[in-house]
Formats: C-alpha cells, sequence, structure tokens
C-alpha cells in the first residue's frame, strides 16, 4: 500500500494564505461561518486533532474554503490526505458517522425547544385518548343499600301537588310589607296586610314577583291547597317568583290534618247503654195522676152560705 503524499502545502496554511489575501479576520470568518475561532486557529495550524472528530474537521475545512473563495473540493481531499497521513502516526479515533456539513444550517435553540413543545404536546393527547380507550365502558354498581319494601312502604306519601290555580297570600301576622310586582317591573300591589288579610294574583299574571322582609308570615294557597311559605325565618326576599308553576316547584303541598275520630265521635260501646236506657223509658207506662184525698168532715170548710152571716154578725 502507498503511502499518502502530503501536499507541499497543507490546506490550513492555503486557507489562511487566502484569508489573509482577502483582508478578513479570524474573528470574521467565525462570524460568517459560526464556527468557533479557536478551531479555525487549529485549521490553519494543522492541528486537526483538536477537532471534535473527522467529519467536523472535513466540514468545517470547506465551510472555511467557501467563505474565502477556494475551491471547497481541494480543500476536502486536502484535508483527508492529512488526516490519513496522521492516523498512520496517532491511535485511530472514533469516526462519526455523518458529516455536518455547513454550520450554518444547524437547527437553532428556538427550534428546539418547538420540536419539544410538540413532543410533549403528542403525549399529551395520546394519553387522554388512551383514557378514554381503556375506561369502562358500563357504570359501576352502587355501594349503597337497596331500600327494601318494608322501608318503603313505611315512607310517608307527601301531599298531591295542584297542577295549578289561584294564588292566595294571607298575612299570619299584623303590619306585613308586602310588594307584588310582574315581569317587567310594574307595581301590581305595595302595602302592609293586616292580620288575615289576603291578596290575591289576578288572573293572567303568569310572572308575579314578591318583595317583602316576612316570607315567615304568609301563608300561600294554590288552588286552595297550601303549599309550603317561602321560609320559615324573617329574611328580605326580594324579586321572588311566586306564580303558581313556581311556587310549586319549591316546595309540596302541606297537606291538612286528618280529623281526631277519637275525640270527635263517642265509641260505640259508650253509646250502646245510653241508647238501651232511652229506649226504656220510652216503652215504661206513664203513672196516674194522683187523686186529692178525701178530708174529715170536721175538718172540711163550712160552706160560703153560712159564713157569710157569722162574718155580718161580726162586723156589728
Amino acid at each position: 500500500m502507498e503511502e499518502a503524499q502530503l501536499p507541499l502545502e497543507g490546506a490550513g496554511a492555503r486557507l489562511m494564505r487566502a484569508r489573509e489575501a482577502a483582508g478578513l479576520s479570524r474573528a470574521h470568518i467565525a462570524g460568517v461561518t459560526r464556527i468557533p475561532e479557536r478551531h479555525l486557529a487549529a485549521i490553519e495550524a494543522g492541528d486537526f486533532a483538536a477537532l471534535p472528530g473527522v467529519t467536523y474537521a472535513i466540514g468545517f475545512s470547506r465551510t472555511y474554503a467557501k467563505a474565502v473563495n477556494v475551491d471547497q473540493d481541494e480543500i476536502g481531499n486536502a484535508v483527508r490526505i492529512e488526516l490519513a497521513a496522521q492516523e498512520q502516526i496517532e491511535p485511530r479515533r472514533m469516526v462519526q458517522t455523518f458529516e455536518p456539513g455547513d454550520p450554518a444550517r444547524v437547527p437553532s435553540a428556538r427550534l428546539v425547544w418547538l420540536a419539544l413543545a410538540g413532543i410533549i404536546a403528542v403525549l399529551i393527547v395520546g394519553f387522554v385518548l388512551a383514557r378514554t380507550m381503556f375506561a369502562p365502558g358500563g357504570e359501576l354498581p352502587s355501594i349503597l343499600a337497596e331500600e327494601t319494601p318494608a322501608a318503603a312502604a313505611s315512607a310517608p306519601v307527601p301531599a298531591a301537588l295542584p297542577t295549578g290555580g289561584v294564588v292566595v297570600f294571607t298575612a299570619l301576622e299584623p303590619k306585613v310589607w308586602v310588594k307584588f310586582s310582574d315581569g317587567a317591573g310594574n307595581q301590581l300591589l305595595q302595602k302592609e296586610l293586616a292580620q288575615g288579610e289576603s291578596w290575591t294574583i289576578p288572573e293572567g299574571q303568569t310572572d308575579v314577583r314578591l318583595w317583602t322582609a316576612r316570607p315567615d308570615a304568609l301563608s300561600i294557597t294554590v288552588g286552595g291547597q297550601p303549599v309550603a311559605r317561602l321560609s320559615d325565618v324573617q329574611t328580605t326576599m326580594k324579586d321572588v317568583p311566586v306564580s303558581a308553576a313556581a311556587l310549586l316547584a319549591r316546595g309540596t303541598v302541606v297537606a291538612a290534618p286528618a280529623p281526631d275520630t277519637a275525640t270527635s265521635a263517642p265509641p260505640r260501646g259508650a253509646a250502646a247503654p245510653r241508647q238501651r236506657e232511652r229506649r226504656a223509658e220510652a216503652q215504661r207506662p206513664a203513672a196516674p195522676a194522683a187523686e186529692p184525698s178525701a178530708m174529715p168532715s170536721a175538718l172540711a170548710p163550712a160552706p160560703a152560705s153560712t159564713a157569710a152571716p157569722v162574718a155580718s154578725a161580726s162586723a156589728t
């Protein structure tokens, strides 16, 4: 194998001579080619071992040659010959499998950050899609115990809700201030209701609002059926919807108390003896009227004819 013959003038010396002939400084070449100035000095000195690798030595040299208007292929071949000669003397270094070429084409830091942001976005989307794909399709059974039929039967049955009707407000206490207005803000009524005084929402008013500070002192009926009060405590309520539909949606109907049959009607066992006594008294025969008893003759009063002369004689 024939040894590679070194050129009479090295590649680095040719590049330095061309730079000086053009009147350019090494710093200017570093700014144009984006090659560190220390690497340019190593190329000019022929110290290619100071560069990161063989491919960097060839690539940087070609870029340097382009900046000073020297044939890039000739500089590249000269650098390869010099490197081959140095490999016979020095231990062989690890050779890169790619040639970077022009360092100006190296991606900028901004492009790297954009690529990282895109990778993170793809990972997030993949995670969300994976959760929806592997999520269970059906609902899990409830861990609460089901209501037994006995418990369902013992639960109180709420009173039936009326479907609508006339709404009436009645004051349970004296001086209950109220203000009723329609949906457009027009006043329908504003006054202090006396205790027991009532007001009925006019027919055709479907959107009625109430403003009061005593919702606890107002009883409400819808279609004659009492409904729950707006509040159980004294508080200010403004522009509260009080139409039939709104009141029925707020609460349930207040069920009327059932009559107490134990106190309203006597038991059958207690009424039976009294009825029998009245029936026996009606069937009992009436007693005969008492006759006057005969008075003795000695005690009988004197006749009126004989008493008259005696009276006249005594008078004389």
